[in-house]
């Protein structure tokens, strides 16, 4: 009897990574591709890791492969941003043991800070890209892509959306298939790339594209759904979007492209032969529509005219587009009653030691130069610190920037990045700040963890992917190490002792680094012997406390108070009010 299970988009391409034989995984956390290495590291029989960023987990990877060894990468669109420079020299070089990238786009950028769309990387690469439209799909298109990428030497991009990745659907599990280490024979012309043996390469590399481009043709991975009577019309679409558009349009004819670069063409043709109008159905850029539209079949393409470039499609989205299609048919509308839920935006957890952090910078008034992680959230109503928050590690870079284009902002510059992204690539504009002379201040989030996407270990907590214990690395030590003389460790829920320390390491003249170091809440709680409350006979009723924008201090039925449930006992709000309003009780 078949095992089956209801699996994630993640989950399933875990499982698939395991059953393919994979022996190497790594990866660093960012959503929606996160709890793929988090799965992964929980089958025998492949070693796992987070690396400290996205271009060095790519580049541990192709070394396994090169070993001879199956091996897969994982990261966020924007990750790819990061990898792309070895990325694109891969598809050079090509590969020994198969060499499996993940790319997992975010539209409508539920935790990313754009919408970017990696389709266009494979397409630039020259390399093999699959879109699984589910789960199962996604485990069997991941065992797919290690035995392509040994067919056709080069690594294969397999792109997911957060809506493949976090939903979940029925897979069928197998077992595992052993693979043996494939032998390592030193070739120099192929995985050393100086110029002249890369001009031989890219000829290799256009030579495989026309073998690619006939795999595409004629892959099973390809399929068309024929759904009814109405053949004038064909659907073309891939990933989730298909989901939709099998829905909406469930008589209308369907091909769904799995192998989206090289796009199959010949398949295309076959599909819209006799046909007057072809649909394309597709979230953020035309990818598939601009090159169906230069193929000039002849017939209508359409795609952008109906449906939105930005954001995730829905049922609702391909609904609005059918009414267009067949004005006469009119669609039935239910009305669910979501418009008078109240909006919840992302807030800082009560307790966060985050929170201390931007109190104090936007009391200040200094420009806050800032980076990924939950701490962008302070750039809401009522911390408004963030000046900017660009990618992974900029905001360090930015502030040396901002410095020298005007030396006149002395002494009001910080720039603040989390200790994971401090690891991921703040190091080097720490550097960059030592080696230019910069005279801003640095602030080092470290709660202990990676907090943002799940708490993943990083190469400051001792701890490894896999569970095992891991030296600890010290940011201040680092920050020592290359230079800086202003470094200081400080709790910053001490918030009189953490704003004098920043007002003193403003007024120097050399570049100061801070380490707020307190764990993040989550990791920390402890079980209370007292409670913080408001006296409301000394309270003055001036709203200080609100401006802390902790969710557990509220203000109802004209009173303010301290929701028990909500409050962690930081006990912060106790120092920031003047009035000894809010005070401590010890409990019996």
């Amino acid at each position: 009897m078949e095992k089956k299970e209801l699996l994630t988009g993640n989950e399933a391409i875990a499982r698939g990574a395991w059953e393919a034989g994979a022996k190497v995984a790594t990866a660093y956390p960012g959503t929606p591709s996160t709890e793929i290495l988090e799965n992964i590291a929980k089958y025998k029989g492949i070693y796992s890791q987070w690396s400290l960023n996205e271009k060095v987990a790519l580049e541990v990877a192709s070394g396994a492969s090169i070993e001879g060894i199956r091996a897969l990468v994982a990261m966020k669109h924007v990750g790819l941003n990061v990898a792309a420079d070895p990325f694109m020299t891969l598809s050079y070089t090509g590969i020994n043991g198969g060499l499996v990238i993940i790319s997992a786009d975010d539209p409508d950028m539920h935790s990313s800070q754009n919408e970017q769309d990696n389709r266009y990387y494979a397409k630039m690469a020259k390399i093999l890209m699959l879109e699984p439209s589910d789960s199962q799909e996604a485990k069997d298109f991941t065992i797919k892509a290690f035995e392509l990428s040994e067919k056709y030497d080069c690594p294969v991009l397999l792109r997911t959306t957060t809506r493949i990745s976090h939903s979940r659907s029925i897979v069928i599990l197998k077992s595992r298939t052993e693979v043996n280490k494939k032998d390592y024979t030193k070739d120099c012309k192929k995985f050393v790339m100086i110029p002249a043996f890369g001009r031989i390469r890219h000829k290799e590399v256009l030579k495989r594209w026309k073998k690619l481009a006939d795999y595409a043709d004629n892959s099973k991975l390809n399929k068309v759904y024929n759904s009814g009577d109405n053949k004038d019309i064909g659907i073309i679409t891939s990933s989730v979007s298909f989901q939709y558009a099998r829905e909406v349009f469930s008589d209308i004819d369907i091909l769904k492209i799995g192998v989206s670069n090289p796009l199959p063409k010949k398949k295309i043709k076959d599909f819209l032969k006799n046909r007057k109008k072809a649909i394309i159905i597709e979230e953020l850029e035309p990818f598939l529509e601009e090159q169906i539209k230069a193929m000039d079949l002849g017939i209508e393409v359409a795609g952008k005219k109906y449906f939105p470039q930005f954001g995730e499609l829905g049922l609702a989205a391909l609904r609005k587009a059918r009414e267009i299609f067949f004005t006469e048919e009119k669609q039935k509308k239910r009305d669910l009653g979501l418009e008078n839920i109240p909006k919840r935006p992302p807030v800082l957890c009560a307790g966060c030691p985050h929170r201390a952090v931007f109190f104090v910078l936007n009391k200040l008034k200094v420009r806050v130069m800032g980076d990924i992680g939950c701490y962008t959230l302070s750039v809401l109503p009522p911390l408004n610190s963030l000046d900017t928050c660009l990618c992974m590690g900029a905001g360090v870079g930015q502030t040396l920037g901002m410095e020298k284009a005007n030396p006149s902002l002395k002494g009001k510059l910080v720039s603040v990045i989390g200790d994971s992204t401090f690891f991921h690539s703040g190091i080097t504009s720490l550097i960059d700040n030592v080696y230019n002379s910069g005279s801003n201040l640095m602030i080092i989030l470290d709660n202990r963890i990676t907090a943002m996407t799940g708490h993943q270990a990083n190469p400051g907590m001792g701890l490894s992917l896999m569970g095992q214990e891991a030296p600890v690395i010290w940011p201040e030590k680092i920050a020592k190490a290359v230079g800086v003389k202003n470094v200081r460790v400080i709790n910053p829920n001490n918030i009189g002792e953490f704003e004098k320390a920043v007002k003193e390491e403003l007024a120097n003249s050399d570049f100061s680094v801070i380490v707020a170091r307190k764990k993040c809440v989550l990791l920390d709680k402890k079980e209370k012997n007292f409670r913080i409350y408001i006296d409301m006979d000394a309270c003055k009723s001036c709203g200080s406390c609100l401006k802390f924008g902790c969710p557990a201090i509220e203000f109802r039925d004209d009173s303010y108070t301290i929701n028990e449930l909500l409050c962690t006992g930081c006990e912060v709000c106790i120092d920031l009010c003047k009035f000894g309003a809010v005070k401590k009780k010890i409990l019996k």
